[in-house]
């Protein structure tokens, strides 16, 4: 609890002895005659919380809004939506459907499939640092150490360890021991990104390769008939769109999308 105690401040002119004989009186306000500085008021007003500094409860409320703003850019970067949303995107270039299904549809089922993929991690993050915090059992940096803990357990397996060294290389630690507890927030989070970047194409161009043989044999097959004024994708989409309705290619997809999470 914290008292708002009205005290006043007076401005004193000391000398080398410590003399305060002379020194600005509280006037009342409005009282100046000089057009050029008018007194307003000279009363401070200082709050005393026991000597215990602590944030005000509005910038509390502004840092609160500022982490807010910043989950897109962590829903981006710290979780599994970026593999996703990219290997959804190649399949539909490899359909070459273009725009079904539409770019709503793959964010959304990218982002369930996010939340069902982090559900643990999530899960470990509010028991262990919500729960407590908000009984008042740690201190929000404490909080925050706990809440970070987590999303490294989840995110260093998914890092590829070549990239951890070169980001631990260009921020200059070269006495890296291999261990994952020693990796910098700041390192870990961008190898993660580019390991994920990396899967992510990994995948995608596997699931180019058989879209890709029927393209090549639509392409000849048109050319030997002598229908070189016929474009070739026209031919070969709806055997794409067969193959991939026969395979159950969305649940071959999705499912073994999902499995290379764990």
């Amino acid at each position: 609890m914290s008292f708002m105690i009205p005290l006043t401040a007076h401005a004193t002119d000391a000398d080398n002895n410590g003399d305060t004989d002379e020194r600005t009186y509280e006037e009342e306000p409005g009282s100046s005659t000089n057009p050029n500085s008018p007194n307003i008021g000279n009363t401070v007003t200082i709050a005393l919380n026991d000597g215990n500094g602590s944030i005000n409860g509005a910038l509390q409320i502004v840092f609160i809004l500022a982490a807010i703003s910043l989950i897109p850019f962590m829903l981006l970067t710290i979780t599994s939506f970026t593999r996703i949303i990219i290997v959804l995107h190649f399949t539909r270039q490899a359909l070459n459907t273009q725009t079904a299904p539409p770019n709503q549809v793959l964010i959304g089922l990218a982002v369930f499939l996010t939340i069902y993929i982090m559900a643990p991690t999530f899960t470990a993050i509010y028991d262990d640092a919500v729960v407590p915090l908000n009984n008042g059992d740690i201190e929000v940096s404490e909080a925050l150490e706990l809440g970070v803990q987590p999303l490294r357990e989840y995110m260093y397996p998914q890092t590829q360890v070549t990239d951890v060294s070169v980001f631990m290389e260009i921020a200059g630690y070269t006495d890296w021991d291999g261990q994952p507890d020693t990796v910098p927030l700041q390192v870990l989070i961008p190898a993660y990104v580019m390991s994920e970047m990396r899967t992510a194409f990994i995948i995608g161009f596997l699931i180019y390769i058989p879209f890709l043989i029927i393209d090549m044999v639509v392409s000849s097959v048109l050319m030997s008939m002598g229908m070189m004024m016929l474009p070739p994708t026209t031919i070969s989409m709806p055997f794409k769109i067969l193959l991939f309705v026969l395979a159950d290619g969305w649940n071959l997809i999705i499912v073994n999308l999902v499995r290379s999470f764990y």
